[in-house]
């Protein structure tokens, strides 16, 4: 079975397919490079017999961005790479409905599958532009891949974005419980930032949205999980120096410090606020 889909995020390209079997992703990757990326095909008819008698599956068809001879086991591993990238299945890109109902891998049908072709090129004249772009020859140039962008999601989004977007909607409360929710399911993957800067960044959003009290729900949040995160420490201080609450801002301060004597920026934030 196969699938494809792509996504393009923060000027990188990523593409997305689905299958059923295995290649190494850095094969994947150099496939694309050169262009060997392509479509898949429906598994309908009778096939034909393999030299040892056993049944063959038919070659893929409707290939058109990979080589429309490229051998089936290829094109599969190749999009079960993807897939897992993405974290999808077939089903994603494909038409596949199951047993008794419609199964035309080959289709264009969805949305997804055409949007795959186009990602595949786009991802492919990166790799071609990048040596130049960076100064590098191709062989020191980083690839690019589903996994640059997508690590395991269909849609690559940054910790911040979907904490803030969740959080417009319910509040604070909403935003935390999003966080929660996405570091139970993903936390050990490489989906999101679930380090001691995934909610800094989304506090300091929404300190500079001029929300004072809701970047202190989400950097107290943080001490839950970093309670020796020195930077969260000396960013609630600076809150609440803001907010007029100066013994509460040295107080924090000074366990800014101790976390991390080489926080600079702490010691010389307490030094001033002491007036030292």
């Amino acid at each position: 079975m196969t699938r494809v889909s792509l996504t393009m995020s923060f000027g990188i390209v990523v593409v997305t397919v689905a299958l059923a079997a295995a290649q190494p992703f850095d094969s994947l990757a150099l496939s694309l490079s050169k262009g060997e990326l392509a479509q898949d095909r429906p598994q309908v008819g009778g096939g034909q017999r393999g030299a040892d008698g056993g049944q063959q599956q038919p070659p893929p068809t409707n290939l058109q961005v990979l080589p429309k001879d490229m051998p089936r086991p290829q094109v599969v591993a190749a999009m079960q790479n993807i897939s897992a990238a993405l974290g999808v299945q077939c089903n994603y890109c494909h038409v596949m409905e199951g047993r008794g109902g419609r199964n035309d891998m080959a289709s264009d049908e969805k949305p997804t599958k055409k949007t795959a072709r186009q990602m595949m090129i786009l991802s492919r004249e990166i790799g071609e532009k990048l040596p130049a772009a960076v100064g590098k020859s191709a062989d020191a140039t980083t690839r690019v891949g589903c996994m640059t962008c997508h690590r395991g999601v269909p849609i690559p989004k940054l910790l911040p974005d979907v904490v803030t977007e969740a959080a417009a909607n319910g509040g604070t409360t909403a935003g935390l419980a999003k966080y929660k929710e996405l570091r139970e399911k993903f936390y050990g993957a490489q989906a999101y930032d679930f380090s001691e800067t995934g909610l800094l960044a989304v506090a300091t959003r929404a300190s500079a949205a001029n929300k004072p009290d809701d970047a202190l729900a989400y950097l107290r949040a943080n001490l839950e999980y970093y309670p020796k995160s020195s930077r969260t420490y000396q960013a609630i201080a600076q809150i609440e120096n803001a907010k007029g609450d100066k013994a509460s801002a040295i107080k924090d301060l000074e366990k800014a410090v101790e976390l991390d004597p080489n926080n600079v920026q702490a010691r010389a934030q307490l030094q001033q606020l002491k007036g030292l």
